[in-house]
């Protein structure tokens, strides 16, 4: 590789976010150059093999994209994109959550009051349009007031569900809005966990719908059917680099960066690591450079404070992404699991999949004051757990998600449980550092079991083979390099949200340095789970900025308002 190597725009970082937007832009014709510091590219979508014949997925497994344009712009069914659907439809099967009594009924209250907030009522059901106006939408301009009238969802739902178009919709929080439209307590308290889990939360003031519809992204996509991706996230983001290499973008991994070039102001290229694959090479962008990595590094390592204003760096020094991170747990048994008798009942219903194994969900479900404590002690105290294990708030991702070729349920040497996950205290928040989730492991390990074993039985020492678990740090810092949390500990709350995340000059992913662009889950709406967001919004702004021309395949968002002065990304 040539000293003097150049393409049309480098992107730092080969995640889903980096990897997107790669294949957005070489489809618009543009000479892509992706480097990745890892020996692989996938971030957070990876797969891992612990012993021979068993994979495992540590982190990102379920499929948070169904409303995404990038689908069909991308093409990505041509790329080996295929998604299993569950033929069980979840708003008339049998449905229960698990609280510390036992199962408790979901009414039918709880179903068309959650659908109706969804648009899954609407005549037609509006759900994707409601999706993509909440998250498939970049930003107003700085010069337009965001208003009850122009915020994108509050106009679908006032085109196709007056009656909930109300100020205190913009204001409110999730519980607010479900207590006016649920009924049963234990199912507010088990969507709001879903919330907190997947971007937002349901106690945080001002994203009650954003909140909600991170719940809607997971559960009930536009199909209204959960799902999961054949090969999981990992084989959904090998199709996402299947459709960046066919359109000529070039991926080199070990390949850290070891800063970006500016020259004038402007940002003009990257400079390699000397331990890069390549090292100490210098590689040329023509029209931009995009650092799909977290704020932090992006701005005071690889740019540096000469190159910015000191205000401008201790806002991103004090931008709080605080929210909880997973602590995953996938389990290896002679014997299949089984739920503890007072859960028995609804055995045959809840066992899914070739191994018949069980559907657990979200336990104990019991009341908001349970989600307070947990909240409490993850995002406040910020230390190891406190919460007693009967009362700490975890699900296990369910298994009628996967392909029944999946060896994660289908291991013919004892059973592979799917991953059982629970909210801990992100590593850069812990008081005792950011290491210290793994020099507790084997007191966590035992900690959560003795979690599960509230519901199921099998976790004793006498049939667990293994207990494969990944803390905190490990899903961090290994797979998605975020700061505050995971994807879904990336902030999504009303003083970080849309027009101010995490900070007005990088709300819509432009950044204070020309020809720089940021795409990651912390530089930008929407932030929390949502795949294929961030790059397709951003494909607005370098429009805009004449940086891409795409062709007849590309729409933008009908909710998107153009900047005053720039090139619209609108077609006539």
């Amino acid at each position: 590789m040539s000293k003097d190597e150049r393409f049309d725009v480098i992107i730092i970082g080969g995640g889903p976010n980096g990897m997107t937007t790669a294949a957005y832009l070489a489809k618009s014709g543009l000479s892509v150059c992706v480097l990745e510091e890892r020996t692989e590219c996938g971030g957070a979508c990876e797969t891992v093999e612990p012993i021979p014949g068993v994979r495992i997925y540590p982190h990102a497994m379920l499929m948070y994209a169904s409303a995404a344009p990038g689908f069909d712009q991308l093409e990505l069914h041509k790329y080996g994109f295929r998604m299993e659907w569950d033929p069980q439809d979840p708003l008339t099967q049998p449905t229960g959550l698990a609280c510390s009594d036992g199962w408790r009924e979901i009414t039918d209250k709880d179903k068309m009051g959650w659908a109706k907030i969804g648009g899954m009522l609407g005549q037609p059901a509006f759900t994707k349009d409601l999706l993509r106006a909440t998250f498939w939408c970049p930003p107003h301009p700085p010069e337009v007031e965001v208003t009850d009238e122009n915020t994108p969802y509050m106009q679908v739902y006032k085109q196709n569900q007056p009656d909930m178009w109300t100020h205190e919709l913009r204001e409110g929080t999730m519980f607010d809005l479900m207590d006016e439209h649920l009924e049963t307590e234990h199912f507010k308290t088990a969507m709001a966990f879903a919330a907190w889990a997947s971007g937002a939360a349901g106690h945080w003031e001002g994203v009650a719908v954003p909140a909600a519809l991170c719940v809607h992204l997971l559960t009930l996509p536009s199909t209204g059917k959960n799902s999961i991706p054949r090969g999981g996230l990992h084989g959904y983001f090998h199709s996402i680099l299947r459709a960046a290499v066919h359109k000529g973008a070039v991926l080199r991994t070990c390949c850290p960066v070891e800063e970006i070039l500016i020259e004038d102001g402007r940002a003009v290229g990257v400079r390699l690591r000397d331990d890069a694959a390549s090292g100490g090479k210098t590689i040329r962008a023509n029209k931009a450079v995009i650092a799909a990595v977290d704020v932090h590094q992006a701005f005071l390592d690889l740019v540096g404070p000469r190159h910015l204003d000191p205000g401008f760096i201790r806002k991103v020094k004090d931008i709080s992404l605080k929210n909880q991170t997973l602590y995953v747990s996938v389990f290896h048994t002679k014997k299949q699991l089984t739920f503890k008798p007072k859960f028995a009942e609804l055995a045959d219903a809840k066992a899914v999949g070739p191994n018949r194994q069980l559907g657990l969900g979200i336990f104990p479900c019991d009341s908001r004051e349970i989600y307070y404590e947990n909240v409490a002690d993850v995002d406040g105290r910020k230390g190891q757990p406190t919460v007693p294990p009967e009362r700490l708030l975890w699900f296990q991702t369910p298994p009628q998600s996967f392909d029944p070729t999946d060896c994660q349920s289908n291991y013919p040497r004892g059973y592979i449980s799917n991953a059982f996950e629970a909210a801990v205290t992100s590593p850069d928040y812990h008081k005792e550092g950011e290491d210290a989730l793994d020099g507790y492991k084997a007191e966590m390990d035992a900690y959560m079991r003795a979690a599960y074993s509230n519901m199921v039985d099998g976790l004793d020492d006498d049939n667990v083979i293994h207990h494969w678990s990944a803390t905190g740090r490990d899903i961090e810092f290994r797979n998605t390099g975020l700061i505050g949390g995971t994807w879904c500990g990336s902030r999504h709350d009303e003083d970080q949200s849309w027009t101010n995340r995490p900070i007005p000059e990088l709300a819509r992913y432009r950044t204070p340095i020309e020809g720089l662009y940021h795409a990651h889950q912390t530089s930008g709406h929407p932030g929390g789970l949502c795949l294929m967001a961030i790059p397709y919004n951003l494909m607005h702004i370098l429009i805009e900025d004449g940086v891409a021309e795409p062709g007849e395949w590309w729409y933008a968002s009908p909710w998107y308002i153009p900047q005053e002065g720039k090139i619209s990304a609108k077609r006539d």
